[in-house]
């Protein structure tokens, strides 16, 4: 069983609390997606995030095949914080950790992505040259999309 970890960082020009207020919001998720996923929130993103917090989408990650993707929060620690694990989807595991902590003149975030494939030995194939890659993409995205948000730090 091969798990793999994606580690992104980013550093903005805003306080904890204004990173925690569009981070810990459910329904901010689609403004930092791409656009060719499809991302849609079906439900459970209508309440401030608390653990225990189901929250069920539609994204479009490969080949135009719909995906639904049901996620868990399981932790959240206010202006600190909060762990997301897939319940059903396409990964056969899914646990992402999203921590903010206050530097000087801003703040830094950093994601930690746990997760695992299906199909084993398929799935560990095409790894390198198409989820990897995928999930950088879209983490690139995320961190050219929070600058045009909240400026360069």
């Amino acid at each position: 069983m091969k798990i793999y970890t994606l580690r992104k960082k980013q550093k903005l020009p805003i306080s904890v609390e204004s990173a925690w207020e569009f981070l810990s919001s459910p329904s901010n998720l689609k403004e930092i997606t791409p656009d060719y996923m499809g991302f849609n929130i079906l439900s459970g993103a209508d309440r401030p995030m608390f653990p225990g917090q189901i929250i069920q989408y539609i994204v479009t990650p490969v080949l135009g095949i719909k995906t639904k993707w049901v996620t868990e929060i399981t932790h959240v620690k206010n202006n600190e914080y909060f762990v997301d694990e897939q319940r059903f989807g396409p990964y056969s595991l899914w646990h992402h950790k999203h921590f903010i902590k206050a530097i000087d003149g801003g703040v830094e975030m950093e994601d930690i992505i746990d997760y695992k494939l299906p199909m084993g030995f398929l799935g560990q194939i095409v790894h390198p040259f198409l989820v990897k890659p995928k999930l950088e993409e879209i983490f690139n995205y995320r961190t050219q999309k929070l600058e045009a948000l909240f400026g360069k730090y």
